[in-house]
């Protein structure tokens, strides 16, 4: 079964999606897809409009959202079947699954890399960029960039929020813990917050956010972190690129996973005025929303919707998850 990744060099979210790979030991392939929309490779050939990255297609399913992404990783290539896992137990026994979920959701995509797009120097990126992360306005016939309102304040306030959530990551490694959920290995925690740190600190004028006598425990963990991260890529073969074209021939000729393992629940459907074979568009609350992948509902559970959508390449199954992303009726 191929394992196919559509990314970019420069996503972060991609990076936290190959490190979820790379600690689990899944072989996969890449396709370099551009930075900015259009992407031909996954909406002409896929039919999905979704337009955030990375995306991840696992035989004939595709999986939308990095949180998504790494619970269906977990769920499809188990521990019990020689993968490694991202919910390791904690040294004292026991994992934190929920619990490390909602961390990665609401603490590291809701907080932290929130705070990362604030430090960002949008006055130094090329205007083409910026205006492809837009949002038509049509009353004001004008693009309104999607960006948290504290992009407005000023870089020492900017600063010191990054600063006061850092804090929070070096009491949790205060009493000398390996990982971040003490766990015996790595887990998902680690690779959120991971990411997010490499990033913020590529970004011009962060230095000080990473001051060792401020941060020690955090420092010495991000060194760590990034070394294990090294050590498992040289351990593992090179991941191959494929093209667009490739890719999709291979993704609709792939079989899917059975309907029955996300099932239909009944329940939820009626409580969200849907029907199993519905014509729906699916897209998220927020970032993204004018963005709406339509296609036919074929499964729904608590964790994710799914549709069926026809690209130029052929049929295919996407999955969304349900958490800040919605489904609406399609007349």
């Amino acid at each position: 079964m191929s394992v196919i990744l559509y990314c970019y060099g420069t996503s972060p979210y991609s990076k936290k999606t190959e490190t979820v790979l790379l600690l689990k030991n899944i072989r996969h392939e890449k396709v370099i897809v551009a930075n900015m929309l259009p992407r031909s490779e996954i909406t002409d050939l896929l039919g999905i409009v979704y337009r955030q990255i990375p995306l991840l297609a696992i035989g004939n399913d595709i999986y939308c959202d990095t949180s998504l992404i790494a619970s269906i990783l977990e769920r499809r290539f188990p521990a019990s079947q020689g993968y490694g896992t991202i919910f390791p137990n904690k040294k004292g026994g026991g994992a934190d699954t929920g619990l490390i979920k909602v961390f990665d959701k609401h603490y590291v995509d809701v907080v932290l890399f929130p705070l990362g797009l604030n430090l960002v120097p949008f006055d130094k990126i090329p205007p083409a960029f910026v205006a492809d992360r837009a949002t038509p306005d049509t009353s004001a016939k004008k693009l309104v960039v999607r960006c948290p309102p504290t992009w407005s304040i000023s870089w020492p306030v900017k600063r010191d929020s990054t600063d006061h959530k850092q804090s929070l990551v070096e009491e949790q490694l205060s009493d000398g813990r390996e990982w971040l959920f003490d766990t015996e290995l790595p887990s998902l925690a680690d690779a959120s917050v991971h990411f997010v740190s490499l990033w913020i600190k590529g970004l011009p004028s962060t230095e000080s956010l990473f001051d060792v006598s401020k941060f020690p425990q955090f420092m010495e963990w991000l060194s760590r972190m990034t070394a294990y991260i090294e050590r498992l890529k040289a351990e593992q073969p090179p991941v191959l690129n494929v093209t667009g074209e490739d890719a999709a021939a291979r993704i609709v000729a792939a079989s899917f996973e059975p309907y029955n393992v996300v099932g239909f629940d009944e329940c939820e459907a009626t409580r969200l005025g849907l029907k199993a074979g519905d014509k729906v568009s699916v897209g998220a609350d927020e970032i993204g929303k004018d963005f709406r992948t339509t296609g036919t509902l074929v499964a729904l559970n608590r964790e994710e919707f799914v549709i069926e959508v026809q690209g130029s390449a052929g049929l295919v199954r996407c999955h969304f998850p349900r958490i800040l992303f919605n489904a609406a009726p399609v007349s």
